[in-house]
């Protein structure tokens, strides 16, 4: 499968989609939009691949965002096509972990492609933040909704209207990152985090995801509900007997994801 503008790899059983324009500090114009979406289809697809990392190429730039010169031809009518909110919400629908290794500039769209991960870890280094109000508009990828789910209301509104970008260290402060790491360190630390979430059942990580993300906005009561549902569902398959026996036996267990 060939791309021009991302790499992906494979380590183990991680999947790698890295932004790959760093002549434009990885800014993500409407074909990266469409390969990073080809690209995760392909890993949601291999069995081998059990987390998917996004990341940018070099030190600079995870993603600096929209291209603006592409942002600039914009009319009414493409604010309301699918385009990067939906590359996104695709992110966070995927049925694997996802980890956004933050290596540089994440800003606007590249700020809202970390959020749509399920974790983000930064390089110390690295600066994020939400600037469109600069240009007179809104983050409008997920932007507005993710960051105030993250870090709470008047957080969120704080940095947004501001359009102020914070370091890393900051960011991790306020919970929008895990942690925030030397550049040398962020592989090793990314690679860690994704290690120990490969030795849980992809069951029970596909079901926990799902009762977070579809239970946050809910009442309580149906919320609940959900995760009961989730639970039996886990309660009747083969990774729950083979994760309870291991635990029994002092062993690692070997899930098969059924």
């Amino acid at each position: 499968m060939g791309f021009e503008n991302i790499l992906v790899e494979k380590e183990g059983r991680i999947g790698v989609i890295k932004i790959n324009r760093p002549e434009v500090r990885n800014a993500l114009d409407g074909n990266t939009l469409k390969e990073i979406e080809r690209a995760l289809e392909s890993l949601e697809r291999d069995e081998e691949v059990g987390i998917i990392v996004f990341t940018g190429v070099g030190e600079k730039s995870f993603a600096a965002g929209a291209d603006i010169r592409q942002l600039r031809e914009k009319t009414a009518m493409d604010a309301l096509l699918p385009s990067m909110s939906a590359t996104y919400r695709f992110i966070e629908n995927s049925s694997k972990a996802t980890i956004a290794a933050i290596n540089g500039f994440a800003l606007g769209g590249g700020c809202e492609l970390a959020m749509a991960c399920d974790i983000r870890i930064a390089a110390e280094h690295a600066k994020i933040g939400l600037p469109e109000l600069n240009l007179s508009i809104i983050p409008g990828a997920g932007g507005t909704q993710r960051l105030a789910r993250i870090v709470g209301k008047g957080r969120a509104l704080d940095m947004i209207l501001t359009g102020d970008i914070i370091t890393a260290k900051q960011a991790e402060a306020i919970g929008l990152v895990s942690c925030a790491v030397p550049i040398e360190d962020l592989w090793r630390t990314v690679k860690d985090k994704a290690d120990k979430i490969l030795a849980k059942g992809p069951l029970a990580i596909r079901l926990a995801k799902l009762t977070v993300n579809r239970g946050f906005d809910l009442d309580m009561d149906t919320a609940l509900m959900m995760e009961k549902l989730a639970q039996a569902i886990l309660f009747g398959c083969d990774d729950k007997n083979e994760g309870t026996q291991a635990f029994l036996d002092k062993r690692s267990a070997v899930f098969k994801g059924r």
